[in-house]
């Protein structure tokens, strides 16, 4: 094994960090989080083991849908700062060794974006075609928008030319035309652009809405063989134009079955999304985790396509900056979800999802919550956290949908969080309240207490880091006799680690068998004093608490690394 083989592919175990600068800290006292204000806390991020930082939109936009409706794609909301302070931002995250990566928003625009206004004012316009539209009237499709509790279809009429314009989401965020080549270069022109600002690379929003063969079937006047010759032809863009050595990437949102993920990696070619995140295994993670059985985990990884490019990776996660959706879950899996975890009416969110945050799921229980974020990073693939996962932070259920978990970042017990010095009715959102609250939970407190949530999470990026095989390596389940245990091997170039973790409160012993290893081998326990041998027959047992975890390296005398 060369560690040094690592860093090509640098995102395969990498730490990624969302977050939104409206949210995260305010520098000026104005009452709105700011790049000047993200700069002064990324000492904060490096402390904690971050090396990829995802930022949430920041252009200017109406802010009606959290700045996914974009208004301007090369430009910065003034209320964050301009582009001078976007470098500095970025020059000293690369200073201290974080990649930074944008949101790229490809399937609609906001309705006041100039080319939707210049679209909608005469069917003669020459931005007409960057949107789609039918001068028919559609027929019924409140089953196919993201929003039923606020849209009742995806087509609405604009009064001006009499037509009707496509949105998947919101009718202010109309949909963006991609069977147009030319929007397609107005894409690749944004890219370019920020490429050449200094990031490196894109978080991909929506990304089968942007290739949705409806839409597209709608264009037939358009030269477009094929919808995912879009995405090649964008990682063909990033690689040319990205800076360090290629290493570019595009991370997709992409919340399909994993045998329908396969054609957005690009199948054999792996020439279309660099990452995606890892949706199913998301769910089933909530549904084990409700049912304190892991075999829905190892099901879902199990289900994993095979023999994809090395290039390709999956990111995972357990919550973000949505709500927690299940809609790949049957209803009997969502309604055990929502009686685990969000019983009441005001937790759940459009009849698929939660929008709550973890801590308070688990009804704050310090031992399911370690178990659970040492389960994020022991699953294979790369872990994304959401601001604030690292302290524990909860939701605001006063505020409305998806705003519930997007409050202002606690760094203090001081006013507003630490967040900003300005009036608290000045702040984007109001700080959370109540005993997650930032009197009870916040960063500061965090640094310096042991036992922290802070610093266990900073505990496993280091030794995730240090870990390649979970990023790298191929997977097996390993059996053992304890449906409440998951208990996962991963192996690269002949490293290899045995990961377990309980998700019950009841203690158990786990004994398991590694028949391709030798009697005597040990097995180092990398977040814990400890270790263990295999016996004659090649077998371990390992006490494991309620809601008990341990990661377990295979030592080898040709490995160099520090156990």
């Amino acid at each position: 094994m060369r560690i040094a083989d690592t860093a090509d592919l640098w995102y395969k175990n990498a730490v990624v960090y969302c977050l939104d600068v409206e949210t995260f800290l305010d520098a000026d006292g104005d009452g709105v989080g700011d790049f000047a204000g993200l700069t002064q806390r990324v000492d904060y991020l490096a402390e904690l083991g971050v090396t990829c930082l995802w930022l949430m939109p920041f252009y200017p936009s109406p802010r009606r849908d959290d700045g996914y409706d974009v208004q301007d794609m090369y430009g910065v909301d003034p209320r964050y700062g301009d582009h001078g302070d976007v470098v500095e931002f970025i020059r000293v995250t690369h200073d201290r060794g974080i990649r930074v990566i944008i949101d790229l928003v490809i399937n609609h625009t906001s309705d006041r974006h100039p080319w939707f206004r210049r679209a909608r004012s005469s069917k003669d316009s020459p931005y007409r075609d960057f949107y789609v539209w039918r001068a028919d009237t559609p027929p019924d499709t409140s089953d196919q928008t993201m929003f039923p509790d606020v849209e009742d279809g995806i087509w609405t009429r604009d009064e001006k030319t009499g037509e009707h314009y496509l949105h998947h989401f919101f009718r202010h965020q109309p949909d963006l035309n991609t069977a147009n080549p030319q929007v397609r270069e107005a894409i690749e022109r944004t890219m370019g652009f920020w490429l050449q600002m200094g990031v490196d690379g894109f978080r991909v929003d929506a990304v089968p809405f942007a290739l949705n063969e409806n839409t597209i079937d709608l264009q037939q006047h358009h030269a477009f063989d094929e919808p995912h010759d879009y995405l090649r032809a964008l990682r063909g863009f990033l690689q040319r134009r990205s800076s360090g050595n290629g290493a570019g990437i595009m991370l997709g949102e992409v919340n399909l079955p994993h045998e329908e993920q396969v054609e957005f990696f690009g199948g054999d070619g792996g020439d279309q999304l660099t990452m995606q995140f890892d949706f199913l295994t998301n769910q089933k993670v909530f549904l084990a985790m409700a049912r304190q059985d892991a075999r829905p985990i190892a099901e879902a990884l199990r289900s994993r396509p095979t023999g994809l490019p090395e290039t390709c990776q999956y990111a995972t996660f357990l919550r973000n900056h949505d709500e927690l959706t299940l809609d790949l879950l049957d209803t009997d899996e969502r309604e055990e979800i929502f009686a685990a975890f969000g019983p009441a009416e005001e937790m759940q969110l459009f009849g698929r999802g939660l929008r709550r945050r973890l801590p308070p799921m688990v009804d704050g229980d310090p031992r399911r919550l370690k178990m659970a974020y040492s389960l994020l990073f022991a699953l294979p693939g790369t872990p994304v956290l959401f601001y604030g996962e690292e302290i524990g932070m909860g939701e605001e259920l006063s505020l409305e949908g998806r705003a519930a978990v997007r409050t202002p970042m606690q760094w203090s017990a001081e006013k507003n969080g630490g967040f900003s010095a300005a009036r608290p009715s000045r702040l984007p959102r109001p700080v959370v309240e109540g005993p997650y609250g930032p009197e009870h939970v916040n960063a500061a407190d965090a640094r310096r207490d042991a036992g922290s949530l802070l610093q266990h999470i900073t505990r496993l990026c280091q030794r995730y880091r240090e870990s390649p095989e979970l990023g790298w390596g191929t997977m097996e389940i390993i059996e053992q006799p304890h449906q409440q245990v998951l208990a996962h091997r991963m192996v690269w170039r002949g490293s290899s680690m045995v990961l377990l973790h309980n998700l019950s409160p009841e203690p158990v012993v786990v004994g398991f068998e590694l028949e391709d290893l030798s009697e005597g081998t040990e097995l180092v326990d990398l977040l814990q004093p400890g270790a263990c041998r295999l016996d004659a027959g090649r077998r371990s047992e390992i006490d494991l608490e309620g809601y008990g975890h341990r990661w377990l390296r295979v030592r080898r005398q040709e490995d160099p690394r520090l156990v």
